[in-house]
């Protein structure tokens, strides 16, 4: 649905260049949620903010169902502009309207029908859970409920695809995860897709289908969101990315417990994590599994566990348990060495 081909975008500041895209190119699918994730200064807001051409890439194509959207005259652009909504961190509503008028003054520029307007706010806060606050003014709203607010104002115009850039960032936890179930509600019931830009790991695993990890203006990895969140191979995602690191082992009891045996971080993947595989390697090999660290984490679709274990035991024992488990597709990082 839509497609960033080899998209680059430089700014001027002063006499210097500076490049914010550097020849990015992403596919994002009709109905899926697709999540860009980076430090600040990776380029993730001038990327987003290139599907509608708020900023216009300096080369490369934006195609938006089959059509380069750089190619288009302003009053075609704006019929595309249309289906694509966005939301903001900064809620960008009007402070003297209303939550009622912060929807309907954008689509009465538009040229909608009142009647129709009437509609689309009714349902829209309804769909957001709002009904009940339309004469309130932001001013008198919470964070979460201000986001609503915006997010309610960009369904109104019907679009087919959802932009978020960092939407959740400035919101806490409770509120973060509220507006993500609103974000997954949206996307399942509606079928719009959603083009997501954070740098909150916890909302790409917990809707995002697809990720895209980006550093100094580049995607340096990109796949499903259990692919790379299972099995990272760049630093920059490594970074973001839960790993043996997380688990945080003195380095003195580390040493010790490598004396009999080895450190392993293992990972289950979905169904696996309810299987009891730490007491099968126990009965079926001579070795003593001890779990030092762990914890489980929700993907959009499915868990995955992570246990730091020590396997107390001989060498050639620990291989064979090693082997069992990489067998039945439990991933296995050996880390005694680390």
């Amino acid at each position: 649905m839509i497609s960033l081909q080899n998209v680059s975008k430089t700014f001027e500041v002063g006499k210097k260049k500076v490049e914010a895209l550097k020849d990015v190119s992403v596919e994002i699918n009709k109905g899926e949620i697709f999540g860009v994730i980076g430090f600040s200064g990776a380029g993730k807001s001038t990327l987003i903010r290139c599907v509608n051409l708020l900023e216009r890439p300096t080369s490369g194509k934006v195609i938006i169902d089959g059509t380069d959207i750089l190619t288009l005259n302003k009053k075609d652009l704006q019929k595309v502009r249309q289906k694509i909504g966005m939301i903001f961190q900064g809620y960008n509503l009007l402070k003297t309207a209303t939550v009622y008028q912060n929807i309907a003054i954008p689509l009465r520029l538009e040229g909608v029908p009142a009647a129709e307007i009437r509609e689309r706010v009714k349902k829209y806060l309804e769909i957001v859970g709002l009904a009940d606050k339309a004469k309130s003014y932001p001013g008198e709203l919470s964070g979460g409920q201000r986001q609503r607010v915006a997010i309610a104002r960009a369904l109104a115009h019907e679009p087919e695809v959802l932009l978020s850039d960092e939407a959740t960032s400035a919101l806490d936890p409770t509120t973060t995860e509220q507006i993500l179930e609103l974000l997954l509600t949206i996307n399942k019931e509606l079928g719009i897709t959603i083009f997501l830009i954070t740098h909150e790991l916890d909302v790409i695993q917990r809707i995002c289908d697809r990720v895209a990890v980006m550093e100094q203006g580049r995607i340096v990895e990109q796949g499903k969101v259990v692919d790379v969140f299972t099995k990272p191979e760049h630093p920059r995602t490594k970074s973001f990315v839960r790993n043996k690191d997380v688990f945080h082992v003195p380095e003195a009891i580390k040493q010790q417990l490598e004396k009999s045996g080895k450190l392993v971080a293992l990972t289950f993947l979905g169904e696996s994590s309810k299987d009891p595989f730490l007491a099968t390697i126990a009965k079926k090999f001579d070795i003593l599994p001890s779990i030092i660290a762990g914890g489980i984490d929700q993907l959009k679709d499915q868990s995955v566990g992570n246990l730091l274990v020590h396997l107390k035991g001989t060498e050639p024992e620990i291989q064979k348990a090693i082997s069992y488990l990489q067998a039945e597709e439990v991933l296995v990082e050996e880390v005694s060495n680390q």
